[in-house]
């Protein structure tokens, strides 16, 4: 089983563009305790029924807040440790060393991560491996990649901390 973070991980959408994608994004963060964040502008409305069908009755579980920019969400965390998904990243995410607390951030469907974001100092860049000539991953399928990865780090790193010590 899964054992809750006491500092869970940030999932935040940029501009995200497909309402079951991110519906997909709220049910992984329901069952895993990470936090989802998205930053407008958005594709489709939050009482879009294709979302909520995605997250099925998972919502009342899920931690949700809004921001009208990106500016505005790196406001409101100044010190967090932001990872930058992008295809066009060169550093693998299997290189990144998760931390509780860290914020994931993804772009949207169509743009993926805008340059102002991947080169505006606010995070590390990182790419998830893929076979050469393919363009990229689902959103929600990457989300998934992402979070797992860095709950499997947290959760070996929280292991290792409590463990005893060996003679």
């Amino acid at each position: 089983m899964l054992e809750p973070l006491a500092s869970p991980l940030h999932l935040v959408l940029v501009s995200p563009q497909i309402p079951p994608n991110t519906g997909n994004v709220a049910r992984l963060c329901a069952v895993t305790g990470c936090r989802l964040i998205l930053v407008e502008p958005l594709g489709f409305s939050i009482d879009d029924r294709h979302l909520k069908r995605a997250g099925l009755d998972y919502w009342d579980k899920v931690f949700l807040k809004l921001y009208p920019t990106y500016d505005a969400y790196v406001a409101e965390y100044p010190q967090a440790r932001r990872w930058l998904f992008s295809a066009r990243a060169e550093t693998s995410l299997y290189a990144a060393r998760f931390e509780p607390g860290d914020h994931l951030v993804f772009g949207s469907e169509v743009t993926g991560l805008l340059p102002e974001v991947m080169e505006g100092g606010t995070g590390t860049p990182v790419t998830i491996p893929m076979l050469p000539e393919r363009r990229s991953l689902n959103l929600s399928t990457s989300v998934g990649i992402g979070a797992y990865e860095a709950l499997r780090q947290v959760q070996l790193g929280t292991a290792a901390r409590q463990a005893p010590p060996s003679n």
